[in-house]
């Protein structure tokens, strides 16, 4: 199968020599998608997210939810602080942020724990894991006057040393995935190749080629997961995604942690709907100006590729990793548990007195943005923990409470 680009495309044309070079480097001239993926968003200079150009919120390609104001951060505070309660209150606290975008979120975190709760503020420490110097270098401009952040890479953190708790939002559906297809009954990987132009003039085009599984852990993955492509519902042609990167991160994670939670929320489902043999293409998804396509080999290093999470896939790696899980729900649940009903309410009957209309429907509208079943409410959260005695987990905590 070929996925060629079409007669629109802004795509930089450095980056696209640059992953040329690559495919012909290679010794079937050819690489995987997952490395194709990679490049196209992680390239150190021309990479989606090391690009000058604003990626996220309102100017950029995607909002997150902690774009839609603060009250998505500061729900997501109580939780933090509700998880220190329930660890004794321990003298040193981190919460460890891994992609953490602009900076949105941490600082209005921790504004919010700074008014609301002091003492928590005090012993806490804001820790950032940011691949992009891009995004890093706004966080650090955002934030400079919260002395409590620093920026830190994985390697920098000492296994078995973290107690809090480790945050992603939507951060493992950008992590590059290997793609698969199915050919009379056979797993077959999809790798990308380059046509290049007789007329230097002319754009270079990528295009998919098919072959033999590129490494072993792909048929690991499947195993881990349950999934069994053998069986008859899939039929020839069904093509998806598997994320080994999300399971390499999860060990990751897994090792610095001594002692707390792992709190992921990201789109995605359990395996057996993610692998729905009605699921024939997949979940990859193309972000481009607010509006999203199938194409990923136009607009190279200037659109967002993203998957969407197996969220089996991090339960049973987590396990493997010394992770226990403690509940997995959808993201309209966790904040509504944690008061984002409260503020809906309180503003339905209180703020529309004193704001005036503009600003009181921008704020209704960021509420509901949060919980909408279809949208960012429909978002998976799960919540891992490591090194916590049986009556602390036995403890449910807010989030996972039926609201």
């Amino acid at each position: 199968m070929k996925v060629q680009q079409s007669d629109i495309d802004d795509s930089n044309s450095q980056l696209c020599a640059l992953i040329c070079e690559r495919i012909v480097a290679s010794p079937q001239r050819r690489i995987t998608f997952a490395e194709y993926m990679d490049l196209a968003l992680y390239h150190p200079q021309h990479g989606y997210y090391n690009s000058d150009r604003p990626s996220i919120g309102k100017q950029g390609d995607f909002i997150t939810s902690s774009h839609w104001g603060a009250d998505f951060a500061e729900v997501l505070a109580e939780q933090f602080v509700e998880m220190w309660e329930l660890l004794d209150r321990p003298q040193n606290f981190a919460i460890i942020e891994m992609g953490a975008g602009r900076g949105n979120f941490a600082e209005n975190v921790l504004q919010y724990l700074q008014i609301q709760y002091p003492n928590f503020f005090q012993i806490l420490e804001y820790i950032i894991i940011e691949v992009s110097p891009v995004l890093q270098a706004e966080q650090r401009q955002m934030l400079a006057d919260i002395k409590c952040v620093k920026w830190c890479k994985w390697d920098e953190i000492i296994n078995n040393s973290i107690v809090g708790c480790c945050f992603s939002n939507e951060l493992v559906d950008a992590l590059p995935v290997h793609q698969f297809i199915l050919e009379q009954g056979q797993v077959r990987e999809i790798y990308v190749t380059a046509e290049t132009p007789k007329n230097v003039q002319k754009e270079i085009k990528f295009v998919e080629v098919v072959g033999e599984v590129s490494t072993p852990k792909i048929a690991q993955y499947f195993d881990l997961v349950g999934l069994d492509l053998s069986a008859s519902v899939y039929g020839n042609g069904y093509r998806s995604e598997v994320n080994l990167a999300a399971l390499d991160w999860m060990s990751t994670v897994a090792q610095k942690l001594q002692r707390g939670y792992l709190l992921t929320i990201d789109y995605g489902y359990p395996a057996h709907r993610y692998y729905n043999p009605r699921r024939r293409e997949g979940t990859l998804q193309c972000y481009y100006r607010h509006r999203y396509h199938s194409n990923p080999y136009i607009n190279v290093g200037r659109q967002d590729l993203t998957a969407h999470v197996d969220f089996t896939a991090l339960e049973k790696q987590g396990e493997l990793c010394g992770l226990d899980v403690v509940g997995f729900t959808q993201q309209a649940l966790f904040l509504m548990a944690l008061g984002l009903g409260d503020r809906i309410a309180s503003l339905s009957t209180n703020d529309a007195e004193v704001l005036d209309l503009a600003t009181f429907l921008r704020r209704r509208e960021a509420l509901h943005q949060l919980i909408d079943p279809m949208g960012l409410g429909g978002f998976g959260v799960l919540v891992q923990c490591k090194g916590l005695r049986e009556e602390e987990k036995g403890r449910i905590l807010k989030g996972l409470m039926v609201p």
